[in-house]
């Protein structure tokens, strides 16, 4: 899964820079991977278009094993030399419609320094070329309304909101806290 690309990025001076961004299938494994998810979803979880404030200790320390755990679990990690500056989660679920398999994205997320240099469009292709090599129908994700910078990615990358038939209207996504 693991493929390279150049990215040109600015220092504080403005000066450009091109970072080699790989994007890897995480290995749960492995201790530096688990790092990076935990890092990654807690700067996630604290930006205002995430949960707006830190992983709690308690989820932390769950999330990997919990990952693990969870039999669809697929997990991408941009990484630019040893670091890991952007995630995507994602579960795979099934499509009673096609009687194929989907890649749900359920969390995207890049690095505010990273922001704006290409890595969420190369994670997403990532996802894209791996839903197609498992013979996927269809990559599905959620977002929030207001999160511009994100609606702009997704739409740029492909995606727009879902709809079936047009007597059904375009679908929401709902949810139930347990």
């Amino acid at each position: 899964m693991a493929k390279a690309c150049n990215l040109v990025s600015q220092n504080k001076e403005g000066d450009a820079l091109m970072e080699t961004v790989e994007i890897v299938e995480a290995d749960l494994d492995r201790k530096d991977h688990q790092k990076a998810v935990v890092d990654l979803i807690d700067a996630y979880a604290m930006d205002p278009m995430g949960n707006g404030g830190p992983l709690p200790g308690h989820v932390k320390e769950a999330l990997v094993p919990g990952l693990k755990k969870h039999p669809t679990t697929l997990i991408l990690l941009a990484m630019i030399g040893r670091e890991a500056v952007g995630i995507a989660v994602c579960f795979i679920g099934f499509s009673t419609f096609a009687a194929r398999p989907l890649i749900n994205v359920h969390d995207l997320a890049v690095l505010p320094a990273h922001r704006g240099s290409g890595v969420g469009r190369r994670l997403l292709d990532a996802v894209a070329r791996k839903a197609r090599e498992m013979g996927c129908c269809k990559v599905t994700l959620e977002v929030l309304e207001n999160n511009r910078r994100a609606l702009k990615v997704y739409a740029a990358a492909g995606f727009a909101r879902a709809s079936y038939t047009v007597e059904a209207g375009g679908a929401l996504f709902f949810a139930k806290k347990l």
